[in-house]
C-alpha cells in the first residue's frame, strides 16, 4: 500500500481542484465496482459484496488538500495568493510551490529580514505579507504563465524515514483514499458505498452532499489525525502517537461519535491483536461533522492514521498504523453490517 500512498501524494488536489487524483483513483479501481462522480465532483462507488445488509453503510476518505491559490499578480511580477484550507503560515515561509496546470516552479518569499522592524521580526511570519516568486519580472511575463485562481501545490517528495515513516505532501487524506482503493480491489463482504470526497479542508463540503444523496445508516471515516508526539510534548497534548495504531475518537470539535461503534472499534482492535489508541484532547474534526448530521442522522465513527506535521509539505506517517487501520476497518466494516 505504500506505493498507492506515495503515487498519490505525488498527484496535485487542492480543494476544487481534485480532477487529477479522481482521475487517477477511476483507474484504479475499474471494473471493480460502479460508480458515478456528482455535480460537486464526489466519486461515488457501490461495492456488491457476497452478503446484503438490511443497513447500508458508506466508508468515504476525501481526495483533497491543503494548499493555495493566486488572487493577485504584482508589477513585479510576483504572486499574491491565498490559503485553501487551514494552513499555519510558519510552514510556508521559503517552501517550494507549484502553480497552476503548467506546473510551475515557485517559492513562497517575504520581505528580507533586515527591512523588518524590532517587532516585526519578533512577530510570527503571516501570509499577507508572502508573495511567491516564479522568477517573472514584470505582471506580463508572469501572466504568460499564471492566471489568477490558478490553484498552488507545496512542492514535495515522498521520503523513507528511518525503519518505518514516510514523509509526503497530502499524506491527509490520502492515506484514507489509498485504504479505500484496496478495500475495493479486495471486494467487500457486505454491500458497501465508498465516496471520495472533495473539498473537505475548506467546511465538509463534499461529504455534506454525497451524505445527504446516499442516505446511508453508518459510516466510518477514513483520515490522518494530529499527533505530536514529540520531545517536549507531554500528557493529554500529544493527543496521539505514531507507532500506536490505529487512532479511534470519541470527540472532537464537530462531532460527538456513536458510543456503540467506538466500543466495537476497540473490542474489534483487541480481537485482531492490533494497537488502537484514542486522541487525549478535543480537537481537529472531518466530514464526520456533516456526514452525521445528515438526513435523519448517521452513525458514524472515524478511524484515523496519526500524523506529525498535518497539513505542512512534510506529514509523517508509520506505515505500520496505515496498515493497521486497513486491517481495522475491513473487520469493522463486517461487523457494523451485522448489527
Amino acid at each position: 500500500m505504500k506505493e498507492l500512498l506515495k503515487e498519490m501524494c505525488l498527484l496535485n488536489g487542492v480543494s476544487g481542484d481534485e480532477s487529477d487524483i479522481r482521475e487517477y483513483i477511476i483507474e484504479k479501481i475499474k471494473g471493480k465496482c460502479d460508480f458515478t462522480v456528482d455535480n460537486l465532483g464526489n466519486l461515488i462507488c457501490f461495492c456488491p459484496g457476497r452478503k446484503t445488509s438490511a443497513k447500508k453503510l458508506m466508508i468515504c476518505a476525501h481526495m483533497d488538500e491543503v494548499g493555495f491559490i493566486v488572487t493577485y499578480i504584482r508589477e513585479d511580477g510576483a504572486l499574491c495568493f491565498g490559503e485553501v484550507g487551514g494552513i499555519d503560515p510558519s510552514v510556508i515561509l521559503g517552501r517550494q510551490v507549484t502553480v497552476g496546470k503548467k506546473h510551475i516552479s515557485g517559492v513562497v518569499g517575504s520581505t528580507a529580514v533586515h527591512n523588518l522592524s524590532k517587532e516585526e521580526r519578533e512577530d510570527p511570519p503571516k501570509t499577507d505579507s508572502m508573495y511567491i516568486d516564479i522568477g517573472a519580472d514584470s505582471r506580463e511575463e508572469a501572466e504568460k504563465y499564471v492566471s489568477l485562481g490558478d490553484p498552488v501545490y507545496f512542492s514535495s517528495e515522498f521520503v523513507r524515514l528511518g525503519e518505518n515513516c514516510v514523509r509526503s505532501k497530502a499524506i491527509d487524506d490520502r492515506a484514507g483514499c489509498a485504504m479505500m482503493i484496496k478495500l475495493i480491489q479486495e471486494g467487500t463482504e457486505y454491500d458497501t458505498y465508498f465516496v471520495f470526497n472533495v473539498q473537505e479542508e475548506i467546511g465538509l463540503r463534499g461529504s455534506r452532499v454525497s451524505a445527504f444523496s446516499l442516505a446511508p445508516d453508518f459510516a466510518i471515516v477514513l483520515e490522518a489525525t494530529t499527533a505530536a508526539d514529540i520531545d517536549g510534548v507531554s500528557g493529554q497534548k500529544r493527543v496521539c502517537a505514531l507507532g500506536d495504531g490505529p487512532v479511534v475518537g470519541f470527540m472532537d470539535r464537530s462531532t460527538v461519535y456513536d458510543k456503540e461503534l467506538y466500543r466495537l472499534a476497540f473490542d474489534t482492535a483487541k480481537e485482531l491483536g492490533i494497537p488502537c489508541q484514542t486522541k487525549t484532547m478535543i480537537a481537529g474534526g472531518n466530514d464526520s461533522g456533516a456526514i452525521h448530521l445528515s438526513g435523519n442522522g448517521v452513525r458514524t465513527i472515524a478511524v484515523s492514521v496519526p500524523c506529525r506535521y498535518l497539513h505542512s509539505p512534510s506529514c509523517v506517517i508509520d506505515t505500520a498504523d496505515l496498515e493497521n487501520s486497513l486491517t481495522l476497518v475491513r473487520e469493522l466494516a463486517g461487523r457494523i453490517c451485522g448489527l
